[in-house]
């Protein structure tokens, strides 16, 4: 896997991986260019959107390439493999810019990116998390899967000894000095991005959390249940690697 050095042209990398999003995927980009055009936090920042497409059965991938076409900031990576860790891993490793903004299709929150960038360059933190649990935070997703969100970080705090709120979701980090996380991590699929904040955690960087703003547009494309084996699998290899082996 390709691992550029940041270009001068790009300051700021979002990265979205998308999976059998064809129903919302054009309306989000033309939004998120949108909001970025519009915000004056923003509107100065070089930038790229990176679409690091997995495995999907629809027509995302025709018509991701086909926003190109409108969208030259648009870059769009394809992996045959449903793998939402791997194709977040992908897209940070393929990243030109300084700073990587890790965001969902059926988020695109770019107050959070100018928040986030606040914390980084303003105050010196290596990663910001967008939690969906903090107390200010405004989460209007289904209580189950709220539910899901404070067990799943309830298992991380008891297991790995985890100390923040959220681990998935939003992120902004600069790129080089998180790259040796990125490296040590060994599941994929939905517990990547848990992994990658509990290392940087354990590895000493300078962390913060804030408060987001969560509405989806649509439903979880992969349903909750069906995710749950693979993520107790992956959260047990977690417990062996980081706690038995110390790795």
């Amino acid at each position: 896997m390709s691992n550029p050095e940041v270009s001068p042209d790009v300051e700021l990398s979002i990265v979205i991986p998308v999976y059998n999003e064809e129903l919302i995927l054009e309306s989000s980009v033309e939004e998120l260019t949108a909001n970025i055009a519009a915000d004056p936090r923003l509107n100065t920042r070089s930038y790229e959107l990176i679409l690091s497409e997995n495995g999907s059965s629809d027509n995302t991938v025709a018509l991701a390439k086909s926003l190109q076409e409108r969208f030259p900031r648009l870059r769009v990576l394809h992996s045959d493999e449903p793998n939402y860790g791997l194709a977040m891993r992908r897209g940070i490793m393929e990243a030109r810019g300084e700073i990587v903004l890790c965001d969902e299709i059926d988020l695109c929150d770019t107050d959070f990116y100018a928040r986030a960038l606040e914390k980084i360059e303003g105050e010196g933190f290596d990663l910001v998390v967008g939690s969906k649990a903090l107390d200010r935070s405004l989460d209007h997703r289904p209580a189950f899967r709220r539910m899901a969100t404070r067990v799943l970080n309830g298992l991380f705090r008891i297991f790995l000894g985890f100390h923040g709120t959220d681990t998935h979701g939003l992120k902004a980090f600069r790129r080089q000095r998180l790259l040796e996380v990125i490296d040590r991590c060994v599941v994929d699929r939905d517990l990547f991005a848990s992994e990658f904040v509990i290392r940087a955690e354990r590895m000493n960087f300078r962390m913060t959390e804030i408060p987001v703003h969560i509405v989806e547009k649509r439903q979880p494309s992969i349903h909750l249940v069906r995710r749950v084996p693979n993520v107790l699998k992956n959260l047990g290899r977690l417990v062996w690697v980081i706690r038995v082996t110390n790795r």
